[in-house]
């Protein structure tokens, strides 16, 4: 008896080891692989994080790999414009625009200068320049944009963080996986947020309960402000070149030729210009 009974122990043992192994081999399945079963790896990495099956299911359950989004990615070229030929071209035909909205919103704007330091000027530049004020946040799916580029062998560690993050983002409850479309790089929003961002700064500023960064003007500023103060940004100070703002506003955006403009078009409506 004794000896059946560690047979069967040393079995189901092993069974337990086999198991384990294939759980993780699944969770690992390589980036370029099987379409499918690298997802199936997603969504066991998913549950193990603790989001929900209903969430797993309905973000992930018909999901596809999009061309589309890797011929975009596979495309990029080297940001290889001057700053006076990019804000040339940009915040003139934003100007009068971004100084109605700074009037229109004067009162959200103090209320998101008094909490995060944040100007309105530098909220609107960044706000005019990402989504031209909200006018054309992406028509991409998320979560299909972010499975593609994490499936792809290129940056697949980055994306897949992103494509979990956003499975959080619908497992909490600020939206559903099919309202979650921007930008085809996964970025979402009306100042473009990817989903870790999101996760880490998007507040719920007019107060419904729910981080909305896509339809909730006053959560997307306030959240864009909240970005900006979480990595330093110092209340009263300039932001030109070569100032700690200045510096804050490259982890915004890394390009020295997108952050200039951001900080020019940014002052030019704090000097009423």
């Amino acid at each position: 008896m004794k000896s059946r009974a560690f047979f069967w122990s040393c079995l189901f043992i092993a069974a337990t080891l086999r198991l384990a192994g294939a759980t993780t081999a699944l969770a690992d399945a390589p980036c370029g692989g099987d379409f499918g079963t690298w997802l199936a790896g997603v969504r066991q990495q998913a549950a193990g994080q603790g989001i929900t099956q209903a969430t797993i299911q309905s973000a992930l359950g018909d999901v596809a790999f999009d061309p589309a989004v890797l011929a975009r990615d596979h495309a990029q070229g080297v940001f290889h414009q001057s700053f006076e030929q990019f804000s040339g071209r940009m915040v003139p035909p934003r100007l009068n625009r971004g100084r109605k909205l700074l009037q229109q919103y004067a009162p959200l704007f103090e209320r998101i200068d008094r909490q995060f330091g944040v100007p309105g000027a530098v909220v609107v530049a960044i706000w005019g320049l990402e989504t031209d004020f909200g006018a054309d946040n992406g028509k991409f799916p998320t979560i299909r944009s972010l499975a593609t580029l994490a499936y792809d062998c290129r940056r697949a560690e980055k994306f897949r963080g992103e494509l979990l993050a956003a499975l959080q983002i619908v497992d909490r409850g600020d939206m559903r996986a099919a309202q979650m479309r921007g930008a085809w790089a996964g970025e979402i929003g009306q100042t473009q947020f990817l989903p870790s961002s999101y996760l880490k700064y998007a507040v719920d500023f007019d107060g419904d309960g729910r981080r909305d960064l896509i339809h909730s003007v006053a959560d997307a500023l306030a959240s864009t402000a909240n970005y900006l103060k979480g990595y330093g940004w110092q209340r009263g100070q300039p932001w030109g070149e070569g100032t700690a703002n200045f510096q804050v506003l490259l982890q915004w955006n890394a390009s020295q030729v997108y952050t200039k403009t951001v900080a020019y078009f940014a002052q030019r409506l704090a000097d009423g210009e």
